[in-house]
């Protein structure tokens, strides 16, 4: 294979095609919206640019995947991020006793500042923080580590047991288990459900330090961009695919909105399975696989709130801020009234080229169920209807009540606020159901979500969050074993080891 398209120009798209560009592959990647980047997209109200997905990180610390992985495609030193507090970098408070916790960097600082917030639980608590390491060692690929297959799936019993049954085993003070799942919107994590091992791999990230980008997430798709344009290929927005056309087990062309048909050697679906069955229509993939996607749960969508301040009102936090109503390890989205909403949120203040002591920005993410935008599912964004339009609203000012609770007066600081629901997520990511992260995990059927990058038809490949983790630094691991689908096994990992 010489060619490759992408149908979908996600970051999972987007970093699969520019290491196949490496490669000596011409990359073209279609995207069907105006800007590409998927979760990296960003958009600008009133002079101010607001992030839409990629919040928060880790990957980025000296020996961290994602600086081996971007420094490797040779953008690294051109993208501006910013390391959160070492001292504190996640800030967990908790209304039900107005505490405040800050968790610093590094495995040892970490453990050490639980042990003083909860001695009893001193010993249990290095103890549940060893396994989380040792269990993310499970992952060759999340170490960058030359591995035996392209399955990227933790085997052991421990790592598909559920997250909170194994921090069970380990935890006894209810307190503590509430803090320490307090990453569990991070991982669309589900009490009873979420494997562990997904908990551990985003919090020993967490662990070891978080980030976030420097005026807007929109600058990595473009530098993605770039380096699939300078190897001959091409990155189109507005190019909606349509149809792909198969025969004889492999795709011979793609078709888009435009009448536009595109061909090449390979292929690679950056699109919810959902999306892609549907392109690829009904007699492609036997009606067993259709029926398991189909079968799959969702992760839990959000609702956001954007908040522009007015000048020199609000604080600049450089930390990320996760709140919680109640020490509840085991919370239940579905249990959740809207009159009550939201129960959790997390928060923070994007940082800005030249930031200051002040906030340009707020964004605030509650956990929200698709189910409360159902009357509205077969609507459109700008034409939803008045009855949506009011119901957000109220979601919006209950969101402002939540934080109101926190930050006394902060009504009077805000210059300007806007929302977005479950069904912008639909629209514009493609997910189903508004999810955050594709498919749920389930640890009583492992398999069941459980994607591989290769599919039924020989020259079509899969990638993003659908496939194995989501989040930045999993889809960008995801993007190598796609991209090592093309030229072979450990290929890619070997050279970003020694670059």
């Amino acid at each position: 294979m010489n060619t490759c398209l992408i149908i979908g120009g996600g970051l999972g798209g987007l970093v699969s095609g520019a290491l196949l560009a490496k490669e000596g592959y011409k990359v073209t990647v279609l995207e069907k919206n105006a800007i590409i980047g998927g979760g990296l997209q960003s958009f600008t109200r009133h002079g101010v640019s607001f992030p839409t997905g990629m919040h928060v990180f880790g990957g980025f610390t000296e020996n961290g995947q994602l600086r081996k992985i971007f420094s490797y495609l040779g953008i690294m030193d051109r993208l501006s991020i910013q390391a959160m507090d070492a001292d504190g970098h996640d800030v967990v408070k908790v209304l039900e006793d107005d505490a405040t916790f800050s968790l610093p960097k590094g495995k040892e600082q970490y453990i050490n500042y639980l042990s003083e917030a909860f001695p009893a639980e001193k010993d249990n608590i290095k103890a549940y923080i060893e396994k989380m390491y040792a269990l993310s060692e499970e992952e060759d690929l999340f170490y960058l580590r030359e591995r035996p297959s392209q399955m990227f799936m933790s085997v052991s019993e421990d790592a598909i047991l559920p997250y909170d049954e194994l921090m069970d085993r380990y935890i006894s003070d209810p307190k503590l288990k509430g803090l320490l799942s307090y990453l569990t919107p991070l991982f669309g994590g589900v009490a009873g459900t979420t494997p562990a091992f997904m908990h551990a791999l985003l919090g020993v990230l967490h662990i070891g330090g978080t980030f976030q980008f420097v005026g807007n997430s929109q600058q990595m798709a473009d530098l993605l961009k770039e380096v699939i344009e300078k190897a001959g290929g091409l990155v189109l927005a507005n190019e909606e695919v349509v149809s792909i056309e198969v025969d004889d087990h492999e795709v011979k062309r793609v078709v888009t909105k435009k009448g536009h048909t595109y061909s090449a050697d390979g292929y690679i679906s950056d699109v919810h399975p959902d999306v892609l069955l549907r392109l690829v229509g009904e007699k492609v993939f036997p009606a067993s696989f259709k029926n398991r996607l189909q079968s799959i749960p969702e992760t839990f969508s959000s609702f956001s709130v954007y908040v522009k301040f007015k000048e020199t009102a609000f604080p600049y936090l450089n930390h990320i801020c996760y709140c919680l109503s109640k020490y509840d390890s085991k919370f239940d989205l579905k249990t959740l009234r809207q009159e009550n909403w939201p129960h959790n949120v997390m928060y923070y203040t994007p940082t800005i080229e030249n930031q200051g002591q002040f906030a340009e920005s707020m964004v605030i993410i509650g956990e929200m169920d698709y189910e409360w935008v159902k009357p509205w599912e077969n609507t459109k964004t700008g034409r939803r209807g008045e009855a949506y339009e009011q119901w957000k609203q109220q979601m919006t000012e209950q969101a402002l009540d939540y934080m109101e609770r926190l930050y006394p007066g902060l009504r009077d600081q805000i210059d300007f606020v806007m929302a977005s629901s479950p069904l912008t997520i639909r629209d514009y990511y493609g997910n189903k159901n508004g999810s955050n992260y594709g498919f749920l995990r389930d640890s009583h059927n492992i398999m069941l979500s459980q994607m591989s990058v290769f599919t039924k038809v020989k020259n079509l490949f899969l990638t993003g969050q659908n496939v194995n983790i989501h989040g930045l630094c999993g889809v960008s691991l995801t993007a190598i074993q796609t991209a090592e689908a093309f030229v072979g096994d450990n290929a890619i990992v070997r050279k970003i080891n020694k670059s």
